[in-house]
């Protein structure tokens, strides 16, 4: 048990430290993009009804 949370902490700790530096902006665009469709989807929905 503890090994298997030692070893996704690890990944997730190496996964911060790579797109921390080279990626931060493309996370940040990704998420931005996520959070306007998700949006236009509730108004819509909220439209139709």
């Amino acid at each position: 048990m503890l090994w298997t949370i030692f070893v996704i902490l690890l990944i997730m700790w190496a996964l911060g430290l790579l797109t921390g530096y080279t990626m931060g902006g493309v996370i940040h665009a990704l998420l931005v993009i996520a959070i306007i469709v998700i949006l236009i989807q509730v108004i819509q929905g909220r439209r139709r009804v």
